[in-house]
């Protein structure tokens, strides 16, 4: 028998930690940007980024220990589509602003063949070993050029003129943790009692998983992205988003199959109509803004809409059996 009143309190629970923890995490990254000099999007597209992507990186290992490779698979891949067009679509509606090409072109052209050798590799139904491997060579690159750009980034004029005190440094650092952690303690409590209460309420299971668990693994990126709008922090939310990606798609996939020990299977919805509308989403989210050195309205959008539309057609798929 289940506690409706318990799962409606945890649920409570989840929510005010991970918006709480949102929004310390967000002033932690900030301030850690602003001492150190490094700009904010490349502090969103690392240390941010990786954190937000726990969450997903957990799942995932935890479903490829316990033999449910398939479930590690989709919730990578479907995390980094909501990350794109659900995410990022509502960040650009609300605060569309410039994109450096200096800073975004190197990560959002990792991001995009990331995605396409991904599609290539699992053409045959599989991610094997060696693709796996591969596949984590673009992540050393990736945290490779983070720091180099970093180092370019940062020079003595850039730095603060007086140093943080012991107390202040303490402070940023206990916030960024207590915030990281409350982000994924809070979207673990939001993702299972949701479930759970959704299916008290009758909702199908394959509606729940295109949604609750899709979104909610999601849902460190989404915080963080609603706490930097709200802070003004737009280059923070995007960096954060773009960089979040190239870790789910660079390091998920092939720690799931080197854990699970052999070929990663890869169904054949996943490799064309999965792979594809991430694919679609992921260039209407960057061509534009490497063009234009701008995010646009229209972009967010568009990639709204075509979240819905994703929805509809897995919800057909999944939920009435279509």
């Amino acid at each position: 028998m289940v506690n409706t009143v318990l799962v409606v309190v945890l649920l409570l629970v989840g929510i005010i930690l991970i918006v709480k923890g949102g929004d310390f995490f967000v002033d932690a990254a900030t301030w850690i940007a602003t001492v150190s000099g490094i700009p904010n999007f490349i502090i969103g597209a690392t240390i941010v980024s990786i954190a937000t992507t726990l969450p997903e990186l957990l799942v995932s290992l935890m479903a490829a220990a316990k033999g449910s490779v398939d479930m590690a698979a989709g919730n990578a891949v479907g995390s980094v589509t909501a990350n794109v067009a659900l995410i990022m679509g509502i960040s650009l509606v609300c605060l569309p602003g410039i994109a450096k090409r200096s800073q975004i072109a190197f990560k959002a052209i990792l991001m995009i063949v990331s995605i396409v050798i991904l599609c290539l590799f699992s053409q045959n139904g599989g991610l094997s070993i060696i693709e796996s491997v591969i596949i984590l060579v673009f992540f050393v690159c990736f945290i490779i050029e983070n720091i180099i750009t970093a180092k370019k980034q940062i020079s003595s004029d850039s730095k603060p003129e007086t140093k943080p005190g012991a107390k202040e440094i303490a402070v940023n650092i206990v916030k960024f943790v207590v915030g990281a952690v409350g982000i994924v303690i809070g979207a673990d409590l939001l993702v299972d009692n949701g479930t759970i209460l959704a299916q008290v309420l009758g909702v199908p299971d394959g509606i729940i998983g295109v949604t609750l668990v899709a979104v909610g693994t999601s849902l460190p990126e989404l915080v963080t992205t609603l706490t930097a709008i709200s802070k003004k922090q737009a280059s923070l939310s995007v960096g954060n988003i773009i960089g979040a990606n190239v870790i789910d798609l660079t390091i998920i996939l092939p720690l799931c199959a080197v854990v699970s020990g052999k070929e990663l299977p890869v169904t054949s919805r996943m490799a064309t109509l999965d792979m594809t509308v991430c694919l679609i989403v992921c260039l209407i989210a960057v061509v534009p803004a490497l063009i234009s050195e701008k995010f646009r309205r229209w972009q967010g959008v568009v990639l709204l809409a075509g979240y819905i539309g994703y929805l509809v057609i897995l919800i057909g798929f999944n939920g009435f059996g279509l």
